[in-house]
């Protein structure tokens, strides 16, 4: 009981300052790189130039192409959570140079996650409490994992997915000591992260309806399964990009690999800005899919806020100054206090301004040129970072999945439910975004209960969308078994 207290509250903290200052790091880094710092207002980096964010993102992966090779073939290489956990040894400096590196390309614009760098960052600090304690194979394999759990719920201030991520992935095992200490030491490192970055939902779903309904639950099952085929293949991929990464003797593919993947996404982001980043952008883009008009409540009795419809992508992309801009403002999208669909401000007229002096539209008498634009944007943004994502992957770059499998659950999410708000408008899309996020998350970690928590969590979405949540991603769970027990020849592994 000692050194689980003392893990708990003195261990916790040290992951929770940690976390706090890759944070900041990543915030820094946004700054000096693209000339923004992500946040609720701004999700992504929409009013950066084209042209920055093309050099920003390249430069970023060049440079860490460089260390990561040194880093690779020089000295001693850093192993993964999972192996860990198993016991193997996390050099110090290596390891702290390899999370760096992490953030620095993620806040350069390469689309990956960064929420393995603070789990590697704590699973390193606890073997180092291991050895002062000379604590026993088998205490060291659960303080590991819920250590690198607490990461994760220190950087997202998401305690409840920290714990399932340790007991539900790395140990495979719940128990009530598990259970205990996980949420526990997740907790302390949430709070003192806290202090340190401050607090917000990391997603703003404001725009969505007050409560859940008979038809919403069914669209969950439907969503779900879709969710469940969509993420078993954004897994297999991922497996695939994982274990064909330049390594070996083929490691020195690193140094043109990853630069090529830098220019290729800055290319993809001259039109698609949101691909850039760990997912914030795009999950975003899903969630903030609004039908109707800015503070007026639309047939679900959802509500979107000024303040929200002009922190939205949607209004952030209408109104760049780029070719994409003017080619959405001339469909009628843009301006922040206008009236329109899609939490962009998009005119109820057809006119290019937006002016507001329009009559709100409805889900039934929605605009379908606008629909289908949207329906489009959405589509290529989920295409986008899917493939985007995946090439980073394979180049060589290190990091995780679970941000990009929220994007992509939240654009398909958002997809399905345009089309399901026309026969359904007492349903919101926001909703229907946030139940495919959870979904798809869950099939591509195969991980239920810490993807309801993390999803739920990042939004603070209210607790009774835990039951259509829950309903989603037990078919999304079910479906992506199935198909991955059907369509799996050998382990392989999986970014997570």
């Amino acid at each position: 009981m000692g050194w689980l207290a003392a893990a708990t509250l003195v261990l916790g903290a040290i992951i929770g300052v940690g976390a706090g200052l890759l944070t900041l790091l990543l915030y820094g880094v946004e700054h000096v790189m693209l000339g923004y710092i992500e946040g609720p207002s701004v999700p992504g980096p929409f009013a950066v130039p084209w042209i920055r964010r093309a050099i920003s993102v390249t430069a970023g992966l060049v440079i860490a192409a460089v260390i990561w090779y040194l880093l690779r073939t020089r000295t001693t290489k850093v192993p993964s959570v999972k192996k860990a956990v198993a016991g193997e040894r996390m050099p110090w400096w290596q390891t702290v140079v390899h999370v760096v590196l992490q953030i620095f390309i993620v806040g350069s614009g390469a689309s990956i996650g960064r929420e393995v760098a603070p789990r590697e960052l704590g699973a390193m600090l606890a073997q180092r409490f291991c050895d002062v304690f000379h604590l026993e194979r088998a205490d060291r394999r659960m303080i590991v994992a819920v250590a690198a759990g607490a990461g994760l719920g220190g950087v997202y201030d998401a305690p409840l997915a920290g714990m399932f991520f340790a007991a539900e992935i790395l140990l495979a095992s719940i128990s009530i000591e598990t259970i205990a200490f996980g949420l526990g030491m997740s907790a302390v490192a949430a709070y003192v992260a806290s202090l340190i970055k401050g607090h917000h939902a990391f997603y703003d779903i404001t725009a969505m309806q007050p409560g859940e309904t008979p038809s919403l639950m069914l669209f969950a099952l439907l969503c779900g399964a879709a969710c469940g085929v969509a993420g078993a293949l954004f897994r297999r991929g991922s497996s695939w990009a994982e274990s064909h990464k330049p390594a070996g003797d083929g490691a020195r593919g690193l140094l043109w690999q990853m630069p090529l993947a830098g220019v290729l996404t800055g290319v993809v982001a001259i039109a698609v800005p949101q691909v850039m980043g760990n997912g914030r952008a795009a999950a975003q883009l899903g969630f903030s899919t609004f039908v109707g008009a800015s503070g007026v409540e639309s047939s679900s009795g959802a509500v979107q806020s000024a303040a929200s419809a002009a922190a939205s992508p949607w209004t952030q992309l209408a109104d760049g100054n780029d070719a994409l801009g003017g080619w959405l403002r001339g469909f009628g999208f843009g301006g922040t206090a206008s009236t329109g669909v899609g939490g962009s401000g998009a005119a109820a007229s057809a006119g290019a301004g937006g002016s507001g002096a329009a009559a709100a539209h409805t889900v039934s008498s929605l605009d379908m040129q606008h629909l289908g634009l949207m329906l489009a944007i959405l589509a290529v943004t989920f295409a986008a970072k899917a493939v985007v994502t995946l090439l980073t992957i394979r180049s060589g770059a290190s990091g995780g999945v679970l941000q990009p499998g929220i994007a992509l659950g939240a654009t398909l999410g958002a997809m399905l439910g345009l089309v399901w708000t026309l026969a359904f408008p007492a349903d919101s899309v926001t909703a229907c975004a946030l139940i495919g996020a959870a979904a798809l998350l869950a099939a591509s970690q195969q991980a239920p209960l810490m993807a309801v928590c993390l999803v739920m969590e990042l939004t603070e979405a209210p607790i009774t969308f835990f039951v259509p949540v829950g309903m989603a991603v037990a078919a999304s769970a079910f479906v992506s078994s199935w198909l991955l027990g059907r369509t799996a020849r050998k382990p392989v592994a999986v970014a997570v």
